[in-house]
């Protein structure tokens, strides 16, 4: 059979595929580590001070969470300054990807080393000092809160709108005529691919900043219950409880950006509309290729098999209405 394919000129198109509040997020990002690394030092050095073990302890867990939100930062630096390195065949889309899978691997390792301890104290007790215990395990909770206020509690909002976006736009460039795919931005939000559009560095930083106030309120749970009930077991029962809840967090970031560095269709439900829209006037989809390039941005490769006189552009046409779709390869063929 023959072929009419759209073919790309190096150094023509710009592949810059970052999520619209890339910058806002980088600049919370670095909040929060301040935050983070002052609220540490005064930990470390007030318990060297005052001989206060638990302080100094907490101070060392406070790294581990600013370490997590570094990493974070540093790949919203390093996607911005490299965008559009050519080096990259598709930008720097995944790199928020790339930071939350390592995130939620930090995540993992944190809640083992909680479930460990946990069950260690649940076999072999050790006395608790409440009166110091209860206000650090409060403070912490305050930084956490403070951390998700910087963070942003909107850090979902730019990615999880469902309403359908099916109007053509004509933002698109004048290139496109000559090389068969187009670029043009994401105006809008197809239903259903919410994930397609989340900035999952920004949600693995929101992630430990859960995970950490999580713990603190089992902490405080545990330690009153010790207190003022007796209850010393519940200290190390809620530290179990914590590190399922991390665990189960963790999972799921592992699963989510995953599948997006191993290019899974993100969702299956818009593939079939890509589908259906391509077939509508008797052609046939051969081949179809779907997967994210960056928060909000998806990329497609389709093969077209048809009897019309049609080239590419006939079918770029028709596939704008896709909002989401940010980059497109489209490739007709004809039949035998």
């Amino acid at each position: 059979m023959s072929s009419s394919r759209a073919t790309l000129t190096p150094g023509s198109h710009h592949h810059v595929f970052l999520g619209a509040a890339h910058e806002r997020n980088a600049r919370r990002s670095w909040a929060v580590i301040w935050l983070c690394g002052v609220m540490m030092i005064a930990e470390i050095v007030g318990g060297s001070l005052f001989g206060s073990l638990a302080l100094i302890a907490d101070g060392l867990h406070m790294s581990t969470h600013a370490g997590a939100l570094l990493l974070a930062a540093l790949a919203y630096t390093y996607a911005r300054r490299h965008a559009e390195d050519p080096r990259f065949a598709f930008g720097t889309g995944k790199l928020g990807d790339l930071a939350g899978f390592s995130s939620a691997i930090v995540l993992a390792m944190i809640a083992l080393l909680i479930g460990y301890e946990a069950v260690t104290r649940l076999l072999r007790p050790i006395a608790i000092d409440f009166n110091e215990a209860i206000p650090i395990a409060v403070l912490g909770l305050m930084v956490n809160v403070a951390s998700a206020w910087l963070l942003g509690g909107d850090h979902g909002h730019d990615d999880a709108h469902d309403h359908d976006h099916d109007h053509d736009h004509d933002h698109h460039h004048d290139h496109d005529h000559d090389h068969g795919h187009h670029h043009h931005h994401d105006h809008g939000h197809e239903h259903g691919i919410a994930a397609a559009h989340r900035d999952n560095n920004m949600r693995a930083a929101f992630v430990h900043v859960l995970a950490d106030a999580a713990v603190s309120v089992l902490a405080i749970i545990g330690l009153v219950a010790g207190k003022f009930l007796g209850w010393v077991f519940m200290d190390p029962v809620m530290g179990i409880v914590g590190a399922l809840v991390i665990a189960n967090w963790s999972y799921g970031l592992i699963r989510d950006t995953g599948a997006i560095l191993l290019d899974m269709n993100p969702d299956q439900h818009l593939a079939e509309r890509l589908r259906s829209t391509i077939e509508a006037e008797g052609d046939r989809l051969a081949d179809l290729h779907l997967w994210r390039l960056g928060p909000g941005h998806l990329g497609a490769i389709v093969s077209v098999v048809t009897r019309e006189p049609r080239g590419p552009d006939f079918y770029r046409r028709r596939l704008r209405r896709f909002c989401a779709l940010s980059h497109v390869t489209v490739e007709v063929q004809k039949p035998q």
